[in-house]
């Protein structure tokens, strides 16, 4: 069973928590780069005019991703990593989620967050790809590495 760990990081912590979950399950790693990267004001939040803000506001936002995984079928699970935004996915995760046809796969999303926890992040994502398998989830805000191989091995 061919896994993989794929991530959006805005500010470095997902990425850091990416590395260490590809490391635990012995997963590929693959960074989800948006086509224009985001700028400091872009992820200002308490702008309403932020790109960040008018992306989160807009359910229809599907923010252009640069590259793609070109062996998306060799895997059977893939875990899908971002920080919280706004109580749910960045939709850079929705444009991700309907680039691929995850049929029979298990999608396990993770994600990281300076206070909430994943809200009704899976379901908003779970329609978007029904015919996936959909695990819960689980944020993995400053967990142990015994914490995390508990949590793979629950899988």
């Amino acid at each position: 069973m061919k896994k993989l760990v794929v991530y959006f990081s805005a500010s470095g912590v997902t990425k850091v928590a990416a590395e260490s979950l590809a490391k635990t399950a012995g997963a590929d790693l693959f960074e989800i780069k948006p086509e224009t990267p985001y700028t400091r004001a872009d992820l200002d939040w308490t702008n309403k005019k932020s790109r960040s803000s008018v992306e989160m506001s807009n359910p229809n936002s599907r923010p252009e991703i640069a590259e793609k995984v070109s062996n998306m079928e060799d895997y059977d699970t893939v875990f899908i990593g971002f920080p919280i935004w706004w109580y749910v996915a960045p939709t850079i995760i929705n444009t991700f989620v309907e680039s691929y046809d995850f049929s029979g796969k298990t999608i396990v999303p993770f994600a990281t967050s300076g206070g909430s926890g994943m809200g009704k992040t899976v379901e908003v994502l779970k329609p978007l790809c029904p015919t996936a398998n959909w695990e819960k989830g689980k944020m993995l805000n400053r967990v142990s590495n015994q914490e995390l191989q508990n949590w793979v091995n629950s899988l």
